[in-house]
């Protein structure tokens, strides 16, 4: 194997390497295909979102990001605000991360060193980052409820075949 073919198997390039938009581009779906490749894989919820804010903080550079779920209190987030503020940060946007029937799953806080607002092109890039944030995290409530339902003895049908043998000879 070369060292390009070595290079791909892994995660991606960071972006401040790549010098044009093709660049760049490419590596926002290398990026998002190891996250969605992770979720498949049912790796930790708090990794899977960690990459995600890592991904959004390289391809905008000069931010902090940061994935709060809903069921945070409101102390947990005050206090968030206030170490931000203590380093110098203010909070630049701030996404509700929405799942497919609308319900609130959580917020995606960005902070930056200077006052402003994002780009249209960074707002983008927050939206995208705020989607993959909401489909990890049905899928962790999907699999946690997976294994509630197997402990309690209610497992679905559904779930019991996904488990048998490929096969039966």
């Amino acid at each position: 194997m070369n060292r390009a073919q070595h290079r791909s198997r892994k995660r991606p390039r960071d972006p401040k390497s790549v010098g044009n938009i093709d660049g760049k581009i490419q590596y926002l779906l290398s990026a998002e295909e190891h996250l969605l490749q992770a979720m498949s894989a049912r790796a930790p919820l708090t990794g899977i979102l960690n990459e995600i804010c890592s991904a959004l903080d390289c391809q905008v550079g000069n931010i902090v990001s940061l994935v709060s779920l809903s069921g945070n209190d409101a102390s947990d987030l005050a206090v968030i605000a206030r170490k931000a503020a203590l380093f110098g940060l203010t909070l630049i946007s701030a996404e509700s991360v929405v799942g497919e029937n609308g319900e609130v799953l959580g917020t995606l806080d960005v902070y930056c060193c200077v006052p402003r607002g994002p780009s249209p092109d960074e707002f983008q890039l927050i939206q995208r980052a705020s989607c993959l944030a909401a489909v990890a995290i049905k899928l962790d409530d999907e699999t946690n409820k997976e294994r509630t339902l197997g402990l309690s003895g209610k497992r679905p049908t559904i779930a019991t075949v996904l488990e048998w043998p490929l096969s039966l000879n």
